[in-house]
C-alpha cells in the first residue's frame, strides 16, 4: 500500500509449531493459573492442527499520507489474497487470531516486534468432508443504497 509493504508474513512449520504449542500453554497458564486438561490441551495444539500456519503481521510505517488503519487494512487483503491462493490451489485455510494476538507476551513468543500487530493466522492444510455449516447474514441487511448524509 503506497509501495510501503507494510505487512509481513511469518511461516510457522515443522516442530516448531509443536514448540510454540508449548509456550502458549505455559503463558496461558501464567496468565490464568492452573489450565484443564482440555484447555492445555486446547493451546498444545494451537499451531499443529494444520502442516502450515502463515502468520501476517501487520508494520506500522510512519507516512504523512496513509493512515495506520489503511495500511492494517492492506495487510488484511494480503491475508485474503493468500487464502484465495492456497484454496485455488486444492488447500483449505481457516484464518484465526485469539488471545495471544492481543497480548505483547503473546506477540513477542509468537516473533513479533513490540511495535507490530497480528493481522491473522492462517492455518493451511487438508480437511475431509465439508467444511461445517454456520449462520451466515442476510446479504440484504449487508449493504444500503446513498441516501444523504447522515443524520443521526
Amino acid at each position: 500500500h503506497g509501495r510501503l509493504e507494510p505487512w509481513r508474513f511469518i511461516l510457522y512449520r515443522g516442530d516448531a509449531r509443536v514448540e510454540i504449542g508449548s509456550q502458549l500453554a505455559a503463558l496461558a497458564e501464567q496468565r490464568e493459573g492452573p489450565l484443564s486438561e482440555g484447555r492445555r490441551n486446547q493451546e498444545l495444539a494451537r499451531f499443529s492442527r494444520a502442516p502450515l500456519v502463515i502468520g501476517v503481521v501487520s508494520i506500522p510505517r510512519d507516512n504523512p499520507k496513509i493512515p495506520q488503519w489503511e495500511m492494517f487494512l492492506s495487510g488484511g487483503m494480503a491475508a485474503m489474497n493468500l487464502m484465495i491462493a492456497a484454496n485455488a490451489l486444492g488447500y483449505g485455510t481457516n484464518m484465526i487470531s485469539n488471545w495471544y494476538s492481543d497480548v505483547p507476551e503473546g506477540r513477542a513468543l509468537l516473533g513479533l516486534a513490540p511495535q507490530e500487530r497480528v493481522i491473522g493466522f492462517i492455518h493451511i492444510g487438508s480437511y475431509a468432508g465439508p467444511a461445517p455449516e454456520r449462520p451466515r447474514p442476510d446479504p440484504a441487511k449487508l449493504y444500503s443504497d446513498y441516501s444523504g448524509p447522515w443524520a443521526g
